[in-house]
């Protein structure tokens, strides 16, 4: 179940919200270039890039294991593909005026996140985490295992 924790802020160090900033700062000057050059049409597909995703997984990753940043670039994927349902929403109601298609649009967007965190996460909410069974080895034994003692050559 997503949940905030304070304690969390402590672990991460001045340096890496520095990172986090300059990252994101870089990517809306590129966006900012490809738009003057390219037009907003192109430059606003660039928008859409997570400006700090990549730099939050990589301190995640780092603080809290592979594990955590896994989970937590499977959630922005299901959070993306609601973003995808907010844009859909949003242009199809745009003529009737931006309140009303923002509000809309975010609606849908939260809709559409929450169903899909639900429908991948929601069934273990309240029970302990599903293990994999132990994989059992491919390898062949050995010629000689089983055999008693090997033979001297």
């Amino acid at each position: 179940m997503p949940s905030f924790e304070p304690s969390g802020l402590r672990k991460t160090r001045w340096s890496e919200y520095l990172v986090r900033f300059a990252f994101g700062g870089v990517v809306t000057a590129i966006t900012g270039l490809v738009a003057d050059n390219y037009g907003p049409e192109i430059g606003g597909l660039f928008l859409a890039f997570p400006a700090i995703l990549p730099a939050s997984l990589t301190l995640l990753k780092r603080h809290d294991g592979r594990r955590e940043a896994r989970k937590a670039a499977a959630g922005s994927l299901l959070g993306a593909v609601g973003l995808v349902a907010f844009a859909a929403a949003v242009s199809r109601l745009a003529q009737s005026g931006a309140l009303l298609s923002l509000t809309v649009g975010t609606g849908v967007w939260v809709a559409t996140s929450v169903t899909l965190w639900r429908l991948v996460y929601g069934r273990y909410t309240g029970r302990q985490p599903r293990t994999r069974p132990a994989r059992r080895s491919r390898a062949r034994p050995h010629p000689a295992a089983g055999r008693g003692a090997p033979r001297p050559v």
